[in-house]
């Protein structure tokens, strides 16, 4: 059997990915070594980024009704009511929830995801990847242009492709549950105790609570011999409330361990998500980040299968992720010290509730941790936007009077020309790319600042060029991030012909 690409795990960042690819015409299949979908939910919300990841694919509306989450950094609160955009994440959404909507969006495209696969090993030829795997029937063996591993923190193909794990070895436990019939109170940002303790609970679905423990002194430990009435002493010892009448519907633990992978890529094989980093699930930090993995490169890897990916395309998925997921593991090792280290971090942490105070480090930090203050290197230019994403709730006023959002017009994943009416010399030069851009012809709606003439926006949601405030000139945009010809044999409205790609050097 032979594909284009092979996606190994079917959480929801190769479900995202997967389908990603779908939309850009290539041929893609899921790989998953459990016979079944999990029933827990390690993830219960993501960032506000991600909601909008969700958002430019039509996909937000699926997962129904959400509550807003507040920010903290290693539980100092940060205000988000003091800033124009809108940092706030979504809670109470399970990890099981998401993948669901996610599979049924992948189903929907086509894409075949075959449970009770478990990849075994791969071998990289001139032109492919075949991967061997133990299935119902068997084992097997599949071709394909490229493979992704999405397969989570122990991920089998990052251990095979020889990449570096780095990262300082655990030193803290926690105890995580997903327990119904309970009435504690809630602490949704976790609640900090003497001596460097901290319990937090928090709304799930369907009257369950997610509640998480960390007592001082807690080391790590192995997930499968931990009891629920382990948790609920614990929880009783540092809060005084018994949740020892819960019932448990899923119990875990998890450590202080961060780790980014020293290579996002290396030759036909990429990672992704957890494959990619790992961090305690401190800040609804790991599912979103991952996620946005899975956007960034879904079209560049679209773009190399349709054969019209410019020279060292597929290269800024590392380039533009890597440092992202190195911030991630910073992050969440500043913020686990910062909640979890005794009393005397308290002037630490006055001085940062101090520092949150003020717009412009609150706006820092808010900006990590929901992902609305990434900014990829897209050229030189003084643009606020440029290289940062577009705001998915600008609207537009078609030639025909409709109105709509730049988010509705981002749902087939390809790139988007937004031009003025008077500026037809910008949708010439996108003529010959029309079937991976789409240019529209629009007024802006009036309020937005800064304000916008023309712009170039990558299938990801980010400012490639715009008009005013890039130095070069729109053909070297188009040129960078959409290559220089046409693909032949495409209809330039469900993204590029599938075309195999050329060989790379992969040394």
């Amino acid at each position: 059997m032979t594909t284009d690409v092979i996606v190994v795990g079917a959480g929801p960042v190769g479900l995202m990915l997967a389908g990603e690819l779908r939309l850009g015409g290539v041929d893609v299949v899921v790989y998953e070594r459990l016979p079944a979908p999990p029933r827990e939910s390690r993830g219960a919300s993501f960032t506000r980024r991600t909601a909008e990841c969700f958002d430019q694919r039509g996909l937000l509306g699926r997962l129904g009704a959400t509550e807003r989450a507040d920010s903290h950094f290693g539980g100092v609160p940060i205000d988000l009511g003091m800033f124009e955009e809108d940092h706030f994440g979504a809670r109470g959404i399970s990890q099981f929830r998401t993948e669901r909507m996610l599979e049924g969006w992948a189903a929907e495209l086509g894409v075949p995801i075959r449970r009770g696969h478990e990849v075994t090993g791969f071998r990289e030829t001139p032109d492919g990847v075949v991967v061997t795997y133990d299935g119902p029937d068997g084992r097997g063996e599949d071709t394909a242009a490229y493979l992704v591993g999405c397969d989570g923190g122990r991920s089998t193909i990052r251990r095979l492709a020889g990449i570096d794990f780095p990262g300082p070895e655990p030193t803290r436990g926690f105890y995580t549950a997903d327990v119904t019939g309970i009435d504690t109170r809630r602490r949704r940002i976790g609640e900090n105790l003497p001596g460097g303790s901290m319990v937090m609970a928090m709304d799930l679905e369907n009257g369950v609570t997610r509640v998480v423990v960390h007592e001082s002194g807690m080391p790590p430990r192995d997930r499968d011999s931990l009891s629920y009435t382990e948790l609920a002493d614990a929880w009783q010892r540092l809060t005084g409330e018994s949740i020892h009448h819960g019932r448990c519907r899923w119990i875990s633990c998890f450590t202080d361990a961060s780790r980014v992978a020293a290579e996002y890529r290396r030759g036909r094989v990429f990672l992704a998500g957890d494959a990619t980093h790992v961090q305690p699930p401190a800040m609804a930090q790991g599912l979103s980040v991952g996620v946005q993995d899975a956007v960034n490169l879904g079209w560049k890897l679209a773009a190399a299968v349709g054969g019209w990916a410019p020279d060292g395309l597929l290269d800024t998925y590392h380039a533009e992720r890597h440092p992202i997921g190195r911030q991630l593991a910073r992050n969440a090792r500043a913020a686990i010290e910062l909640r979890l280290t005794g009393e005397e971090m308290d002037p630490v942490r006055s001085v940062l509730s101090e520092l949150v105070a003020y717009k412009d480090a609150a706006g820092h930090l808010a900006g990590m941790l929901s992902g609305l203050g990434i900014r990829y290197d897209m050229g030189p230019g003084d643009h606020p936007l440029l290289g940062k994403r577009m705001p998915p709730d600008h609207e537009l006023t078609l030639p025909d009077g409709t109105r709509t959002r730049v988010a509705d017009l981002l749902h087939t994943a390809r790139g988007l020309l937004i031009t003025t009416p008077d500026n037809d010399q910008a949708a010439r030069l996108a003529h010959d790319r029309a079937d991976r851009v789409q240019t529209i012809t629009a007024t802006w709606a009036p309020g937005h600042d800064p304000a916008l003439d023309t712009v170039l926006i990558r299938p990801d949601g980010y400012i490639a060029w715009t008009s005013p405030g890039t130095d070069g000139d729109l053909t070297n945009a188009l040129d960078r991030w959409f290559g220089t010809r046409r693909t032949t044999g495409t209809t330039g409205t469900a993204g590029p012909a599938r075309v195999r790609p050329p060989a790379l050097d992969c040394g």
